[in-house]
């Protein structure tokens, strides 16, 4: 009887790349996968044409097959849409979420099956076990905020052999290896926008509605490109130089008002508009048990943010999250994840700020 197959989805990068590598070290039967989720027209900023010969190269090292399968549509259907309507509602999304829950954890999982597959592996900075997921021993590289939205059942079919692992052991590995992307620089961003402007792009699929920029006093500033192009607590590209009668200080945007199609902007990096003791969080997915109302924990409010404590409170249109101390720039659009010490216990989209 052979062994079970285990599919990784393999992107080129180092982090997948040593993925597969230890998975066929510890005896694992492995085949790699290449994922093509974006279709369009590129104009020279697509990679995936390179990164498609670095996973032929890992793969060749490693002596397993590799497979190439599009989900272009069920990217654009399932995590391309939803970013756009989140854009249009004045919204800032993270579609890197819905890209691990539809994707690959959802439609790559469904292929890994027809491949004769049991589970798939991926380069994420995580640990899983029994359903239940936990950041990674890398707290700088962990990725579990990125994952919250995976259902308990994809991840008992899921690997995360990094989850151990800190980067610069995984690229001492890669090199030893002989795997020739062992220096390759980390994506960031989009995945779908790669290096290009992002205005360029986004303006490719929504029309921008330039506007007027006010001051949180009601004073007439300036004009915005359009309110898609701009985020709470941005400081940069707002256009908006010495202001007579005014101190000396940045400008930040503290607010949009999509009737009126206005920016509404503030001095001071901790501006009370700013500061949020309290959110309204819908579009749940707990991994787990539901919390009980009333618990404490810690949750994010954007990637790469320090835990912060908070309670959890039940709430008409989804859960409030009250903080121990003020937010800074609470974004709806993005995810609030919560955690009980390493365990990430789910998330869900940000409706709402409420003042501090």
């Amino acid at each position: 009887m052979s062994k079970p197959l285990t599919i990784v989805g393999l992107s080129g990068g180092v982090d997948s790349s040593v993925a597969a590598l230890l998975l066929r070290n510890q005896g694992e039967r492995v085949e790699g996968l290449f994922m093509d989720n974006w279709a369009e027209d590129d104009d020279g900023y697509c990679t995936a044409a390179q990164d498609f010969q670095d996973a032929r190269q890992v793969c060749a090292e490693l002596g397993v097959p590799l497979h190439r399968a599009s989900f272009a549509a069920e990217y654009r259907d399932r995590v391309f849409a939803h970013f756009l309507e989140a854009y249009r509602a004045g919204h800032t999304p993270n579609p890197d979420v819905l890209c691990n829950r539809e994707i690959k954890f959802g439609a790559l999982l469904e292929y890994a099956h027809r491949l004769g597959a049991d589970r798939v592996a991926t380069g994420h900075y995580a640990r899983r076990a029994d359903g239940r997921l936990f950041k990674a021993r890398d707290l700088a590289k962990d990725q579990s905020y990125f994952l919250h939205q995976v259902p308990a059942d994809a991840l008992r079919q899921a690997e995360f052999p990094l989850g151990d692992l800190v980067k610069g052991e995984v690229r001492r590995i890669a090199r030893n290896a002989g795997f020739e992307n062992f220096a390759k620089k980390d994506s960031t961003g989009i995945c779908f926008i790669g290096e290009r402007p992002f205005r360029d792009f986004l303006a490719r699929y929504l029309p921008a509605q330039p506007g007027e920029i006010f001051a949180d006093d009601g004073s007439l500033l300036g004009r915005h490109q359009g309110l898609m192009y701009y985020t709470l607590g941005q400081r940069s590209g707002l256009g908006i130089g010495g202001v007579e009668g005014r101190p000396d200080e940045p400008w930040f945007v503290v607010g949009k008002n999509l009737e009126r199609n206005r920016l509404i902007v503030a001095q001071g990096h901790d501006h009370p508009a700013l500061l949020s003791r309290a959110l309204t969080a819908e579009a749940l997915h707990w991994i787990g048990a539901v919390p009980p109302d009333g618990h404490v924990c810690t949750a994010k409010i954007r990637y790469r943010q320090a835990d912060q404590g908070c309670t959890l409170r039940r709430h008409a249109r989804g859960l409030r999250v009250e903080f121990d101390v003020p937010q800074r720039a609470v974004t709806p659009g993005q995810y609030a994840v919560f955690y009980n010490g390493d365990e990430c216990l789910g998330g869900g989209v940000i409706t709402e700020a409420h003042p501090a």
